[in-house]
């Protein structure tokens, strides 16, 4: 595989450029006026010390475990911002004792066997990409005899694909890239594309229940899935190939979003889509103070119209300007449809004449249909540039010394307006107190008829070695917001353990109380991924 950056975005070869790390600092001393900006080297390797294993890695593991360095340090953390301020801070003291890269559920279920007797903890990994600790080990502490990170990277085929019911039996291994080329020569697609795409797998998109590509209708992987494989430290459990049913409770569901607290996914037979040819996209323009509230209920039309479309991101003023996609005077709707039977222009046209009742600047010739490169083209394509280009600019930032990061949500339509406002004021108000100023933007990812997910990104001066406490206490106001506001703490982004004070606000005591009953019966050693989701009874 070619060497991805052990703390943060990115394989190890790919580097800001200079001229574009200026760029972003003069677009940041734009942004947050007066602002100091930091310049913090990358951190290599050879600059990090780590922990010897608390334990002998077992010789029948010799082939399986591995102590390297690298990966060791590349399996400390995921990629939220307090991973990447401690991984600059060249702080790896808790990293895994052990790396394990089974190639077999025979080798998974030894290896649970084993941990359970000797008190390890096993973390399953997939891409490594979480921004909630899911796949901190480090965070078990000192209750265990040490911590072993489960990488899945070699359960990475198609294994069959079921072209008359369009599914396929798919390993949890399989990067987003990789599944998509292998798909691609049967005419087929996922069609599941989180920002984290490049570097996230199928088990992990399962295990978190991942927000993809579209808008709205399939909006979570949960949306594809047919049946999914677990291996538990109690056995493997398998849920029946179905297109629906209606026999008690899912067992897919309780799969769905587990994130390694009851076991590890090994597999899932998918539905696919045949690949779309048809397509169309144009960018609303909503103008005024108002403009967000005004857009927020044309994409209310939108989402209760029925047409469903696949593309529908609302972006304020302000984060269109930073994105490079507005001139900062308009809020942008950018919208599109798509199809791999039929023209969309009905579709289309429909969805522009709401947008125009609602008040919005769109001519036709806004409207783009797809050009013979197969992309709709103007502004949608430039955000979907920005958008893909995030992660990576949200690393330099942090280098420069900026807090750069994103809260997610859902609420409905009735309680958007308030959850809005509540947010931007009480967020405003922590980034005043504890940074000195900064902004916070809103877009919308996804749409339902009953409510939309606001995501809001937030931008301020980070204080030399206070970082990590500045973004700990942005993050509770915010999310305290959230959730006295109606919404919940995470629309797509998982609980892991930095969402699990909210998430145990937010959900039923008499669920927690069955979860907790559940691991029990999973997990009766308590050795998967401690700490997400439950602690036990």
């Amino acid at each position: 595989m070619r060497p991805r950056k052990f703390w943060g975005w990115g394989y190890q070869d790919e580097r800001i450029s200079v001229d574009e790390r200026t760029a972003l600092g003069q677009i940041m001393q734009f942004h947050l006026p007066g602002m100091e900006l930091h310049d913090t080297p990358e951190p290599e390797l050879d600059d990090i010390a780590l922990p010897a294993p608390r334990f002998a890695a077992p010789d029948q593991f010799d082939e399986v475990l591995s102590a390297d360095k690298y990966e060791r340090a590349a399996h400390t953390y995921g990629r939220a911002t307090r991973d990447l301020i401690r991984g600059m801070q060249r702080d790896f003291s808790q990293p895994p004792d052990y790396v394990a890269f089974p190639e077999s559920e025979e080798q998974i279920a030894a290896l649970m066997e084993w941990c359970g007797h000797s008190d390890v903890a096993l973390v399953p990994f997939g891409g490594g990409t979480s921004v909630v600790g899911g796949v901190e080990g480090g965070r078990v502490g000192e209750t265990r005899a040490g911590v072993i990170s489960l990488d899945m990277r070699k359960f990475d085929k198609v294994v069959e694909i079921d072209s008359i019911s369009r599914a396929a039996r798919m390993q949890a291994g399989l990067f987003g890239p990789a599944l998509e080329s292998a798909l691609k020569p049967h005419g087929y697609t996922l069609r599941h594309f989180p920002q984290s795409f490049e570097f996230s797998t199928l088990g992990g998109w399962l295990a978190t229940r991942a927000g993809g590509h579209y808008a709205s209708v399939y909006t979570h992987i949960d949306d594809f899935v047919e049946s999914i494989r677990m291996v538990t430290p109690a056995g493997a459990m398998e849920s029946r190939r179905l297109p629906g049913s209606g026999a008690g409770p899912s067992p897919d569901r309780m799969m769905l979003g587990s994130e390694g607290a009851f076991g590890v996914i090994t597999e899932a037979w998918m539905r696919l889509q045949s690949r779309p040819v048809y397509r169309a996209a144009a960018t609303a323009k909503f103008d005024g103070e108002d403009g967000f509230l005004r857009g927020a209920e044309c994409v209310r039309r939108l989402s209760q119209s029925g047409l469903f479309p696949t593309n529908c991101r609302l972006i304020d003023r302000q984060e269109a300007l930073f994105n490079g996609v507005g001139t900062g005077e308009h809020t942008l709707l950018v919208l599109g449809f798509e199809s791999a039977d039929h023209p969309v222009d009905a579709w289309m046209a429909r969805a522009a004449e709401l947008c125009r009742d609602a008040g919005a600047l769109l001519p036709s010739e806004a409207i783009k249909i797809r050009d013979d490169s197969g992309k709709a083209g103007g502004e949608s394509e430039s955000w979907k540039e920005s958008f893909l280009r995030a992660p990576y600019l949200r690393d330099t930032l942090l280098l420069l010394g900026v807090i750069a990061e994103t809260f997610e949500t859902a609420c409905t339509w009735d309680a958007f307006p308030t959850l809005y406002h509540s947010v931007l004021e009480r967020g405003g108000a922590a980034l005043n107190e504890l940074c000195g100023g900064g902004r916070i933007t809103c877009r919308f990812t996804h749409i339902y008829p009953d409510g939309p997910a606001p995501y809001f990104t937030v931008l301020a001066p980070g204080k030399p070695g206070q970082m990590l406490e500045q973004w700990d206490a942005i993050k509770a106001a915010v999310s305290e917001t959230l959730i006295a506001c109606g919404g919940t703490i995470t629309h797509h982004h998982a609980v892991g353990r930095d969402h699990r004070p909210w998430y145990d606000q937010q959900r039923p005591v008499l669920f927690a109380e069955s979860l907790r009953a559940s691991k029990e019966v999973f997990d009766p050693k308590g050795i998967m991924n401690p700490g997400v989701l439950v602690d036990r009874g």
